[in-house]
Formats: C-alpha cells, sequence, structure tokens
C-alpha cells in the first residue's frame, strides 16, 4: 500500500483481470460557502499508519484493488464521494483504510507511569441501514485498528442503535467513541441532544453503507438532513456512500452529498456470477400465483444436501415459516442444522442463526429481507430464491450473500413458484448481462420528515429560521423548499397550524428572547425523542413463552382475530394461544393441529420496471420461435399453447382478451407494469368506460396484467381504443389530467387517509407512546382519522393533506411509471384476441377473483375442475392432482398480505 496523498507514489495496477475500476470527478464549480474539506493528519503520523496497514494487508495475502487506491486518495484529499462496486469485492475496507490513513495520528511520547491519552474524539461516523449490521460492521472495522500497534494513537470503535445495551448507551453518553456505527435514527437522536454541536462536530466523514435502501424512501431524506446538519458544523465534511445495486449512480451521488462535486468510483473486480433455475419436470400449461406450492420441496433439500451452507430466501415472513416447517418435516435429522431467519423473531434468536452462519455450523437458513444486507457470511456457498426476487437490484443483492469475498464465485439459483416465473429467471439473467439495474430516486419535499427534523434541531441546541432554511435547501430533497412551505412547516412546529393553536401539546417549538427557537416543554422533547424516526408499521404484539421466552412479535391484527386455544405457526414452532395481556401473546407449545400462518403487512412488492421490460424481451424471443435459455425451454409448451390459443406480448403489441363465461364478461390486458401500476390502470379504464354507460366492474391484478369483470356486455373492440393513451394536451395539461382521472377512478380519499396515517406519526401528530406503554392499531388509526376530518373541515389547506395525497399517487399507484405505461400503450400495436376459454395467462387472474369470491375449498375444488377442462380442451394430461393438491397451493399466492391476495374495486361510475 502507498501513500495515499502521492499519486506518484501509488502502486502501479496490479495486472489484467485483477482490478479496475473507473472515476468520474465532476467539473460544477464548489458551491459558494462550502468550506475546505477536511485535512488529514500530519505526514509523519500517516506514515506510521501506512505502514501498519501494509503490513496488516501483506499477512492475509492481499493486494489491494484499483478502486481502493482511487478511493483512499481521494479520501486523503478530503474528498466526498460514492464507492460502487460488486458486493463482497471490498468496499469496506477501501473507505474505512482510506479514513484511517488520512486521520489517524501517530501516538505522542509518553513519560513513565503516565497513564494513557484518551483516543480521539469522535472522528468518523459509519451508517448501516439496519441495526443488526452493526455488531458485524464492527466487528469489520476493529480488524485493522487492532493492527495499528503502539505508534498510533488507538481508536476506540462502537456501536450505538435500539440493541445497544442502556450500559454501554451510557458510557457513550459521557465520551463517544472514535468510530461509532450507527443508524439513520440513533443519528437523530445524537443531534437531539442539546450537546449535539459540541458532541458531533469533531467528525470528519460519514460513511453511508448500503445507500441504495436508503435513497429511495423517508429514511434516505433523514439522513440528507442530518449531514447537511454535520456540515454546518464542520464544513469540510468528507462524506461517501456504498452500494453494490445501483443503476442512477450520479443522481445517487448528489441525493447524498447535496451537490455533484464529488468523486464517482466504480470497481470493476472480475467475479462470477451464476444464476440459474432450478426447474420443475414439468411446466403446468395452466397455473396459478404460487400453484407449485411445495412441489419443488424435494429439489430444494437435494440441492441444500449437495452443498456446504445455503441460504433459503423467501419474499415473505409467511413464506418463510412455511418453508422452513416442511424442510423440517421432510428431514427432520436437519434439526439443529437449519434454522429460520426474519425481522419479526426476536434479537437473541437472530443473533444465535447469525453466530451459526459465519462459524459455518448452519446448513442452511430460511430468510427474508432480514439477511438482503451488509452482514459477511464466508461459509456461504449458495443463495436459493424462492419465487421471483421481483427486481434485478434485489437479484444482486442477494446473489451477492454468497461467495462473499473477492474471487469467489456467487450463485443464486431461483425456485419458480410459478410457471411463468421461469421467464424472469431468463429475463434477470439477461438483465443483468447487459448491466440494466433499477435506479431509485430520492423522496422531494416531504414536509413530515421536516417538520420532525425541525423538533430534532430545536432540542439539539436551537436554530435561527434563516440559517436553517438555507442548510435544509442544501439537500437534494428540499432544494426547491419555498418560503411559504417553510413558514408552514414554522407554525406547524408552533401551533400545530391554524386549526391546532389552541391545544398546548402542538405548541413544540417557540423562539426565545434572542429570537433562537427551541423546545420549552421537557415532557415534549422527552416525547419527541422517544418517537424520532421514519420507519412506520402496523403496532406489533409480542409473542412469549407463558413463564418464558420471548420468540418474536406478530401483528395486532393477526393475534386479534384469534381466540384462546388456537394454533399458528411462528419462528418455526407450532403455538397454541393461552391468553392475550398488556400487548403480548402468551403461548406454550402444541402439536397435531393445522396451524394458521401470521400475515405481516409489506409483503406484495410489485414487479420492477426493468425486470417487467425484461420479461417482455424474453417473450418476444418466445414469439420468434427462440427456445435458447433453460427456462424457456421449459415453459415452452405453456407459451407455445398461449400463441396457439390467443398471441405473446412482445415490446411492440398490447395484448388484449376478451372472454365471455357464466360469470360476465372479462377483458384481459397485459401490460406488463407490476400490480401497483395494474390496478391503477384497471380502475382507471374502467372509470372511463363508464363514462359513457354506468357500469359495475370486478377487477383482479397481477404483475402481468389485470382483469376488468362485468356483468353486462361491454364492446371492448369499439371502447378498448377509445380509453387507452393519455388525456390530451401537452405534457403538463395531460399529466395533471391524468391526475385527476386517477383519483376519481379510485376510493382516493380513503386510500390518502391510509398514507395520513404514517405522515400523521412521522410529523408528531400522533405519540405512539413510552416504552411499554404501546398503543394499539386501532388506537392509532382512531387518532390519526381525527386529525383527517379536522384538517379536511378546518385547515382544507394543510399541507399534510396534500402530502398524503402525492404519496398515494407517486408510490402506492407509482403515477409516473403509470402514465409511463399508458403513453407506451399508446404508440403499441393493439392485438385483441376474443377467447373460447381461458388462456395460460389469462387463468391465473380469473383465480384471483375466484380467491375473493370463494372459500378456499369451493376455489379448490373450483381451480382442479377448470384445469382438467383445459388440460382436455388443450389435449394435454391432467397434472394439477385434484383438489386436496389444489387446496394445499393456495396459500402460496397470498404473498404475505393481510388482505385477499389480488386487489379487487367494484365500481359504478355514472356518466
Amino acid at each position: 500500500m502507498s501513500d495515499p496523498t502521492d499519486p506518484e507514489s501509488l502502486p502501479p495496477p496490479l495486472g489484467e483481470g485483477r482490478g479496475g475500476g473507473t472515476r468520474r470527478i465532476q467539473s460544477q464549480p464548489r458551491v459558494e460557502g462550502r468550506g475546505p474539506p477536511s485535512r488529514p493528519s500530519p505526514r509523519g503520523g500517516r506514515s506510521k499508519v501506512k505502514a501498519a496497514l501494509d503490513a496488516w494487508f501483506a499477512a492475509r495475502g492481499w493486494k489491494p484493488f484499483k478502486f481502493q487506491r482511487e478511493v483512499w486518495k481521494a479520501v486523503a484529499q478530503g474528498r466526498s464521494g460514492l464507492l460502487h462496486a460488486t458486493t463482497g469485492a471490498g468496499k469496506t475496507y477501501a473507505v474505512w483504510l482510506g479514513a484511517l490513513l488520512a486521520h489517524a495520528q501517530a501516538a505522542r511520547p509518553r513519560k513513565e507511569g503516565a497513564r494513557p491519552a484518551p483516543a480521539p474524539p469522535l472522528t468518523v461516523l459509519w451508517l448501516t441501514p439496519m441495526r443488526a449490521l452493526a455488531a458485524d460492521t464492527l466487528r469489520a472495522l476493529q480488524q485493522p485498528l487492532e493492527a495499528l500497534g503502539a505508534g498510533v494513537q488507538p481508536w476506540s470503535a462502537g456501536a450505538r442503535s435500539g440493541d445497544t445495551s442502556s450500559a454501554e448507551r451510557s458510557a457513550q453518553n459521557t465520551r463517544l467513541p472514535t468510530v461509532l456505527v450507527t443508524t439513520p435514527e440513533s443519528l437523530s437522536l445524537l443531534l437531539a441532544r442539546a450537546d449535539a454541536g459540541e458532541v458531533l462536530g469533531t467528525v470528519k466523514m460519514v460513511v453511508v453503507d448500503e445507500w441504495h435502501e436508503l435513497l429511495g424512501n423517508k429514511r434516505g431524506v433523514q439522513v440528507q438532513l442530518a449531514l447537511a446538519r454535520l456540515r454546518r458544523w464542520n464544513a469540510g465534511l468528507a462524506v461517501w456512500g456504498m452500494s453494490a445495486t445501483l443503476g442512477n449512480l450520479h443522481e445517487a451521488m448528489h441525493a447524498l452529498l447535496g451537490h455533484g462535486d464529488g468523486v464517482l468510483v466504480q470497481g470493476q473486480v472480475p467475479k462470477k456470477l451464476v444464476i440459474d433455475s432450478l426447474l420443475p419436470g414439468r411446466a403446468e400449461r395452466f397455473p396459478w400465483g404460487g400453484h407449485l406450492g411445495l412441489t419443488m420441496l424435494p429439489q430444494v433439500l437435494e440441492e441444500i444436501a449437495a452443498g456446504s451452507t445455503t441460504l433459503v430466501f423467501t419474499n415473505t415472513r409467511s413464506q418463510s415459516e412455511i418453508w422452513y416447517q416442511a424442510m423440517l418435516e421432510a428431514r427432520p435429522e436437519w434439526a439443529g442444522t437449519i434454522a429460520l431467519h426474519h425481522g419479526s423473531l426476536d434479537r437473541e434468536v437472530r443473533e444465535w442463526v447469525e453466530l451459526g452462519l459465519t462459524s459455518g455450523e448452519l446448513k442452511a437458513v430460511v430468510c427474508t429481507s432480514s439477511l438482503d444486507l451488509g452482514v459477511d457470511f464466508l461459509p456461504v456457498e449458495r443463495v436459493l430464491q424462492i419465487g421471483s426476487p421481483k427486481g434485478v437490484a434485489r437479484l444482486l443483492q442477494r446473489a451477492g450473500r454468497s461467495g462473499h469475498a473477492p474471487g469467489r464465485p456467487s450463485r443464486i439459483t431461483l425456485v419458480p413458484t410459478h410457471s411463468i416465473e421461469m421467464v424472469e429467471g431468463a429475463a434477470a439473467r439477461a438483465a443483468i448481462a447487459e448491466g440494466h439495474i433499477e435506479a431509485r430516486h430520492s423522496p422531494d419535499q416531504p414536509l413530515d420528515v421536516l417538520v420532525q427534523h425541525l423538533v430534532t434541531v430545536a432540542l439539539g441546541g436551537g436554530f435561527v429560521p434563516d440559517d436553517l432554511y438555507e442548510e435544509v435547501r442544501g439537500t437534494a430533497a428540499y432544494a426547491g423548499l419555498t418560503r411559504a412551505h417553510w413558514a408552514w412547516c414554522l407554525d406547524f412546529v408552533a401551533q400545530g397550524g391554524a386549526s391546532l393553536a389552541a391545544y398546548p401539546d402542538y405548541r413544540r417549538v417557540v423562539p426565545d428572547a434572542q429570537g433562537v427557537w427551541r423546545v420549552p416543554d421537557a415532557r415534549l422533547a422527552r416525547r419527541h425523542r422517544m418517537n424520532i424516526g421514519t420507519i412506520v408499521s402496523d403496532a406489533s404484539m409480542a409473542v412469549q413463552y407463558l413463564g418464558g421466552a420471548k420468540i418474536g412479535s406478530v401483528e395486532e391484527g393477526f393475534v386479534a382475530r384469534m381466540k384462546p386455544g388456537d394454533c399458528f405457526l411462528f419462528g418455526g414452532r407450532l403455538l397454541e394461544l393461552v391468553r392475550i395481556h398488556d400487548m403480548t401473546a402468551w403461548v406454550r407449545r402444541a402439536s397435531g393441529q393445522r396451524p394458521a400462518v401470521p400475515r405481516w403487512n409489506g409483503g406484495r412488492m410489485p414487479l420492477s420496471n426493468t425486470l417487467a421490460d425484461a420479461v417482455v424481451q424474453q417473450l418476444a424471443l418466445a414469439d420468434q420461435g427462440l427456445w435458447e435459455s433453460p427456462e424457456l425451454r421449459c415453459v415452452r409448451p405453456l407459451l407455445e399453447l398461449q400463441q396457439q390459443w390467443s398471441a405473446l406480448p412482445t415490446p411492440r403489441t398490447l395484448l388484449a382478451e376478451t372472454l365471455k363465461t357464466r360469470e360476465g364478461w372479462h377483458l384481459f390486458l397485459y401490460p406488463f407494469a407490476g400490480r401497483h401500476v395494474h390496478l391503477g390502470l384497471a380502475s382507471l379504464l374502467a372509470w372511463r368506460v363508464a363514462q359513457h354507460e354506468a357500469r359495475t366492474f370486478s377487477i383482479a391484478v397481477n404483475d402481468y396484467g389485470f382483469e376488468l369483470l362485468s356483468a353486462s356486455e361491454v364492446d371492448w373492440p369499439a371502447r378498448l381504443p377509445e380509453v387507452l393513451g393519455m388525456p390530451a394536451g401537452d405534457a403538463a395539461q395531460a399529466h395533471e389530467a391524468l391526475l385527476h382521472e386517477v383519483l376519481a377512478s379510485l376510493n382516493a380519499g380513503e386510500l390518502a387517509q391510509r398514507r395520513f396515517r404514517e405522515i400523521a406519526r412521522v410529523s408528531g401528530l400522533i405519540f405512539q407512546g413510552y416504552p411499554g406503554e404501546k398503543r394499539s392499531s386501532r388506537q392509532l388509526q382512531a387518532s390519526s382519522s381525527l386529525f383527517w376530518e379536522v384538517f379536511r373541515k378546518y385547515d382544507p389547506d394543510n399541507a399534510l393533506l396534500a402530502q398524503a395525497e402525492r404519496e398515494l399517487l407517486s408510490q402506492e399507484l407509482e403515477i409516473g411509471r403509470l402514465a409511463a405505461s399508458l403513453a407506451r400503450m399508446g404508440t403499441q400495436q393493439l392485438v385483441l384476441r376474443a377467447l373460447e376459454r381461458p388462456t395460460p395467462f389469462s387463468f391465473p387472474l380469473m383465480v384471483e377473483l375466484f380467491r375473493e369470491k370463494l372459500s378456499n375449498e369451493n376455489v379448490a375444488d373450483r381451480i382442479a375442475r377448470m384445469v382438467e377442462q383445459l388440460e382436455k380442451a388443450a389435449g394435454g394430461v391432467v397434472t394439477a392432482g385434484g383438489a386436496e393438491r389444489v387446496r394445499g397451493s393456495l396459500a402460496f399466492g397470498q404473498e404475505g398480505a393481510a388482505r385477499p391476495p389480488a386487489p379487487r374495486r367494484e365500481r359504478r361510475r355514472r356518466p
């Protein structure tokens, strides 16, 4: 390793195929008023640090990659930037060793018998998106610290998150370590300390790990605001982000830094990535959501048995419970060598699993996104993904959990739960080969996060409004913040806005005699600190053995529907509910009964645009008779039958199908835009049709298309071309008209009110309670509903109402993607097919409607009967296995939703 401050002393490239990377430095001038970069420590100290780290690298037989040297050089120059490199390539050491080289100092000589000098004050903040990663990250950072030796002033290291013990937290309150690993929420709590400026003013560098995980949500906005505050105390603050799965790198860097004057380093490290699929012996031609159920279990068990350590990812916690239990029942001798890991399990359980993975003692772990990020499990050689990953970035992230080290191959195997998901496997591999990864965008001006930040800053020493306004506008999220919106935010924290001015609890921040805005009430200050953060979830209820240990937590709504004696599957155990008391479900072990499986909200991820486009490209290959991939060859019977009875969607064509059954008149449309967009499109088209004559429509959606079912006949050949496409006018007018149409076509008031519940919690309108004083979902909903009604009646211009509507459009309905889909559909050739019977593509949508109207038993009978009839019509062999097998698979199409699996709306529209 060479001196990173001297470009001439950088070691030469390490040889063909050994490293690589490009650095792009934006040419924009520095923003006026931005201070000079933090200067590195004296050269004598750097030489000792470099020598120690050189020896540490050499002892492991490592050589630095080119991108690591580029980061070291940029950090030594005090620059900020974004490092984008594959998982397991060495990003952590690229940034962390750069920080040590730049800021560690030589130890000062001390007299014999004198006490050792204290460690330097807080110098590096390391932000991680998950508190579960803090301990693992801290271990990784401590290894090179231990190698620095006596000649370098020793750095202390620690972590601070919701999992930190009270004793350690108390010690940190006296003196923070030199490097602190923490979360966005814990950083905001530090900003709320009265001495925040003094404690955090020594920070020279902030590292944001897994920036892609934060960028697209309010937690990322929280980070942007915190960084702006830190820059106020140290104008030369260096900020570095790290990611492996971003498609819009320059925009991501701008959102992190607040400007474009940064260093973009892309590490190209040769790493073999294997993406394959575990294919069934025969692809059923008439699938439904989750129809494969556990039929793939024997093949999954064979793959696990043949390897060393495997991660088995599912998309939902419910599915992880089902698969873990099924694996144990099939291989009881594996008890103790396979485990379950998801976010609702108790922290001690999760840590035991993580330790078993690290040591190589576990053969397999069934997990969810709780193991997506950061944690290094070197023994893991293989990843199995149950069902569609829904996106290219998520697939890459999970693949990187295997072979997590430079030079080791990563392998992920897709296990389809639906025949058409096999096409997604080939599509994902093609998208990655072409370098197509989803972009993530920062939310635009979420005012609930801003008002929370105002109270935080008021607690952390106070603020002068004009100064803080300029500080906030320095972030990407609030660059366009107007003075009017700023004034509204100030009024909201001062008195709760016009409608709450009479209530003292909403006078949270007021100016003192010097014009500095502070929190005058200690009770309100304590309340705010207890509720800092933007993570909003439904109220959960602890699950605990009678007289024993806590197992984890489930959503309150699931337990509320149970009565004592009912059994459910949780943490891989069959449990019997004994009683509910103080927001705790007290349970005992049970056996012999058929259990329910908890459902958690948030499991219904839509297919990403990038992956959806790649799927349509694969269908175009099939349309041309090109069956090049194993997945396409396996699913060929289904696709050929779809061609024979109808057609295949392609990038140039929009497929629509019509069918008359005893239920009514069906329209099936296949935009391949994801279930969120399809819900908006289906409601919009139904509303447009109903402007001509009164209609009642039932709606079903999946990731590939949607269904409109009407009890009366609709002339779709005439109507469909009229209702497709964007409204008339220029771009701005068309977009505005589309917003009005979408809101009119849905129960927008109810949907926006649901969004408002989250906004009310983040903005501090609703107090969620002190520790041990949890409030139920019903209480929180009642509180938010009251505010919703008060604002609509007495304060209709309240900015939080408008934000609820914007978030509904942008997040739940993905209005940007919906508009793009409409525009694309307007340019495609409409292929309208009148069907004699359901096709392989339309059958899954029909099943979605059956699920809502019928019980599981009746649905199973209906599906089995229809599959038998359709296979006979296709000249094939019936393989559905009868109603019993269908019934057993129905749970696998629910995708963890607490509500029915397919959004369904009945709309009556009159002109």
